[in-house]
């Protein structure tokens, strides 16, 4: 064994006292990484293993408005067993006319499902419980669709004035992700209880979904190919059992980025109490150091043995962040299995925790290797006289480069991992920025103090001059608790701003109903109806399609690559419109708006924001396949849409030559001029269900429910990420009051021994914490404030308005919290008696 490391462990012996702190600040920031990224690979190694029953089968292949034909029916049937399952959304009707938004899906008993199990209650053959008895087929419900109508089982509802009989609830569903996020619950029905509803017409909203089940060992690869040869213009959207949601995979990744860049933050943070006790470690160290150095030892040495001592205590840190990470999905599984939306499949990922490892070890040594390489030069006599105003000698070069190479290897690994390079590039440089600031605001503030008169009381007098003594804590209380409450301050502005944009800025400016699946025959009557209901309401009304992207100038979609925030457009169907005008809420940017004559060809006015992203201009072509054929069209113009209202907005509204002829439905949307009205807006509902029963209405209140719903345990996860580096920030702030306890110890006593009272010191030290804690606070709400308007108004692109209520109380936390951890440090100094350290004097 090397000499340095026996000397190292022999050391050791003696107990880690002093690395509380130290050993909490790495464990907590490795367990934040290790956790979060174990978490999502569970999640990911559970989509991969619950691939086949999240599709439904082995290959998924989907359209949109429109059946499979025979030939392509054949086509799937010659390489396996075929479920067919229909979605759509329709209003289910109660009794008493209480109507509501359902997802319905129509499925044939006989193979339904064909992977996992549906659990209903009461449980049964589903072909008996989908059945028709008594004159009306069956239906299972969620049970929150119950809930909503009063409804019990037994209880009979109708969809398009077509009675259906609730034989039970559905307690499981197997292949609910495939579905996404729906606004309605449940019902699931026969698919010859759907046809008898007359949902299903030529351009109604409808998805069928064919899944085909492989015999055993057939390659997926080879059943794709051979399916694309047998139906080249279908217009499939294809999963796969390998990949069966690729869109909550990214999601993952992305979500999974953001939280392991706050849990870095919080190692980030713990660093700053890592270099705090190193520090100390080394100030505890002088008698160690002098003696080593007056028998010979060199000064790398001497660096090279307390390196190798504080690697190992980082090391044992991040062995117990790894044990904890690695515990999380495990502890998620057992406590939330129940009301997980997806499937967890708990494991020890070597790989994610060897990662979080090296964030730790990277960050113990890039934070202890200044303290530690100032003690290389520093003299022996000047390490037995320093006690009280201890020498400050700048580390020798080569330290200078290894902090600079393990600031280097952190930064590439963060990029490097990352799932979108520029957030983490953006994570940097804002992590350097504040860091800088946040040095420059300590230098500030002891700049300041030092230049102030001196106050005549000497409380106040002590206090101002602590700011600034040699060993002050200014830099490292500054530093813990800003970068703590500028977190605290931007959550909060960002949770505030996106709660008041789904519950106030959006409802105000959206309609108040959407009407899906009109019959282009009934828009007429239908459009009279709602006049009747709200003479003083705003109607539009379009014609409306569903088809997919299938090429950008020729090239097939697949083979495009396009940037994160425009893929959504070529993944899935999109909603398509034709109009002979400009619509209204948009504006024509580039180009100009057809005329009569040049509608009559295949135009599109693009999105102008996501043609530029996509790369198209004017003259380029878009091919989207709806009904099944592929049609082409060249990009005449470009046009910004507002999307924020809500309003009917469409990626592409094409020319009306472009579909002529072609079967589809209208979408309709009513805007009530005194906004949300729920009397008014129930009322519609319910009529709307009893004379148009094929209509589907959508309440924007209830979709945005739902939404909200869903942003706030988004929210609840990145604060649970967030109080991790909150408490890495108290962490600090408590080490920092620990390592100035030697410093200040020799003051109490000095000053007690001059007859200061305990009282008068108290009143100091509250004074100087007090000075600290608002400073720090004001720079937190001013840079909290600033990212949090980055964030809303440059990432999100929502309206951003500055409300300080919840900031202004985690500032005034921040600043009760640094006096209540500093006097609580100091206090037990000051129980201490003069006589012993007088005689160390």
């Amino acid at each position: 064994m090397p000499l340095i490391l026996r000397l190292a462990l022999r050391e050791l012996r003696g107990g880690l006292s002093g690395f509380g702190v130290f050993l909490a600040c790495i464990a907590l920031g490795v367990a934040a990484i290790a956790g979060i990224a174990s978490v999502s690979r569970s999640l990911s190694d559970g989509l991969g293993r619950e691939g086949r029953r999240i599709i439904g089968g082995d290959l998924s292949y989907s359209l949109i408005n429109r059946e499979a034909t025979e030939q392509e029916r054949a086509v799937l049937g010659k390489e396996g067993r075929l479920d067919i399952i229909a979605s759509l959304r329709a209003m289910a009707v109660a009794p008493g006319g209480d109507a509501t938004l359902v997802e319905l899906k129509a499925v044939d008993p006989a193979t339904y499902p064909a992977a996992g199990v549906l659990v209903t209650d009461p449980p049964g053959d589903l072909a008996g419980l989908l059945g028709v008895k008594d004159g009306a087929p069956g239906a299972l419900a969620d049970p929150a669709l119950l809930t909503r109508l009063d409804l019990k089982p037994g209880d009979r509802i109708t969809l398009a004035g077509h009675p259906l009989t609730l034989r039970g609830t559905i307690q499981s569903e197997p292949d609910k992700i495939a579905g996404g996020i729906g606004f309605g619950p449940r019902l699931i029905v026969s698919q010859e209880a759907l046809r008898g509803t007359g949902l299903v017409q030529p351009g109604s909203l409808s998805r069928w979904s064919y899944r085909v089940q492989l015999p055993p060992g057939t390659a997926l690869d080879a059943v794709e190919t051979r399916v694309r040869q047998g139906a080249p213009e279908a217009g499939w959207q294809v999963r796969s059992r390998a990949n069966a949601d690729p869109r909550f995979a990214q999601s993952i990744e992305r979500f999974t980025q953001f939280l392991t860049l706050v849990g870095l933050t919080a190692l980030i943070v713990g660093g700053v109490g890592v270099a705090n006790a190193v520090h100390a470690f080394v100030e505890r160290k002088r008698g160690a150091i002098a003696t080593l150095k007056s028998i010979g030892a060199p000064g790398s040495t001497v660096v090279a043995l307390y390196l190798t001592q504080v690697m190992l205590i980082a090391g044992l840190g991040t062995l117990i962040g790894l044990a904890l990470g690695a515990s999380l999905p495990f502890l998620v599984e057992a406590l939330f299995s129940e009301s997980l939306p997806l499937p967890l499949n708990p494991t020890i990922a070597p790989g994610e925790l060897a990662l979080a490892a090296a964030y730790g070890l990277l960050t113990a040594f890039a934070f202890a290797i200044t303290p530690l390489g100032r003690a290389h030069d520093v003299p022996v006599s000047g390490l037995f006289r320093d006690t009280v105003d201890p020498a400050r000698v700048a580390p020798r070069r080569r330290y200078r480069l290894w902090l600079a190479g393990s600031v280097l290897l952190l930064v590439g690994l963060s990029v490097a991992t990352s799932f979108d390079r520029r957030v983490a590039l953006i994570f940097i440089a804002a992590s350097g920025i504040a860091f800088g600031l946040l040095h420059l605001v300590a230098l500030g503030l002891m700049a300041g103090a030092r230049r102030l008169p001196h106050p005549k009381r000497a409380a106040p007098r002590m206090a101002l001059a602590n700011l600034h003594r040699p060993g002050a804590l200014t830099p490292t209380i500054v530093l813990s608790l800003g970068l703590g409450v500028t977190l605290l301050v931007a959550l909060s502005l960002i949770d505030a701003n996106v709660r008041r944009t789904i519950s106030a800025t959006l409802p105000a400016k959206a309609p108040n109903l959407f009407f899906l699946d009109i019959p282009s025959r009934e828009t007429g009557p239908f459009s009279d109806y709602l006049r009747a209901q709200a003479p003083s309401g705003k109607i539009e009304e379009v014609p409306m399609m569903r088809g997919r992207i299938v090429a950008l100038n020729g090239v097939p979609v697949r083979k495009i690559r396009p940037p994160e925030d425009a893929a959504w457009v070529l993944d899935g169907d999109r909603g398509i419109t034709y109009a002979d005008t400009v619509p209204e809420g948009t504006k024509v940017e580039d180009g100009r708006w057809w005329d009569a004559g040049e509608g009559a060809g295949h135009l599109v006015s693009f999105e102008g924001d996501l043609a530029r992203m996509l790369g198209l201009k004017l003259g380029d072509t878009v091919t989207v396949n709806v009904l099944g054929r592929d049609v082409t069209a060249t990009i005449f113009n470009l046009r910004k849409v507002e999307w924020r209202n809500l309003g009917i907005n469409f990626v592409m509204v094409f020319s009306p030559g472009t579909f002529k002829g072609a079967p589809h439905s209208d979408l309709a949307t009513l805007s009530l001029p005194g906004g949300p009205d729920a009397a008014t807006e129930n009322r519609i509902l319910r009529g709307v269900a009893e004379e148009f029963p094929s209509v589907t209405s959508v309440r924007v209140k209830d979709a945005l429910d739902a939404v909200g719903d869903l942003v706030g345990r988004l929210v609840l996860a990145i604060r649970g990420a967030s109080g991790v580096a909150i408490l890495a920030s108290l962490l600090v702030l408590g080490g920092a009051v620990a390592a100035g306890h030697r410093a200040r110890l020799y003051d109490a006593v000095v000053l007690k021994v001059l007859g200061a009272s305990r009282s008068r010191l108290l009143s100091a030290y509250a004074l100087e914490y007090a000075a600290l804690g608002l400073a720090t606070a004001l720079f937190g709400l001013i840079a909290g404030s600033v990212a949090g308007w980055v964030i809303v108004a440059k990432v999100m692109h929502l309206d951003f308005q500055l409300d300080l209520s919840g900031a202004l109380i985690a500032a005034g936390a921040a600043v009760l919290l640094a006096i209540l951890l500093g006097l609580a440090g100091t206090a037990r100094i000051l129980g201490h008696k003069p006589a012993p350290y007088l005689r160390e004097l």
